[in-house]
């Protein structure tokens, strides 16, 4: 593993050090090693369909009918989620739906009760 960090502006983790500087092969992008001090990074802000913020533990409500994969189900609008657990991945929200059991949703899909 290398102890280098990524390419700020392609995330590559193929960077190498020339002098005091590093350089990404991939997109020629050349920045100094204090410039690549690690910055706290901004936590990231979940929002749902409405633009309010969510939080671990809010409850929300599914604002569409979902169609389950590989299932013949189907998560109803109106359907209230209580304790969702935001993460982060292509879908923001694991929860556990009555009926349906585990579940990860799309904050686009969602509004905060």
């Amino acid at each position: 593993m290398s102890t280098l960090p990524a390419c700020p502006k392609c995330n590559s983790e193929f960077t190498y050090e020339d002098g005091n500087a590093y350089v990404c092969p991939e997109c020629a992008h050349e920045w100094s090693a204090q410039a690549a001090e690690p910055a706290e990074a901004a936590a990231k802000v979940y929002r749902d369909s409405a633009g309010n913020v969510l939080q671990d533990g809010d409850t929300v409500t599914v604002i569409k009918d979902l169609k389950l994969k590989g299932s013949s189900g189907v998560v109803k609008m109106g359907t209230k989620v209580k304790n969702i657990r935001l993460v982060d991945s292509d879908h923001d929200i694991d929860c556990k739906i009555d009926g349906f059991g585990a579940m990860s949703l799309k904050t686009e899909f969602v509004r905060k009760v």
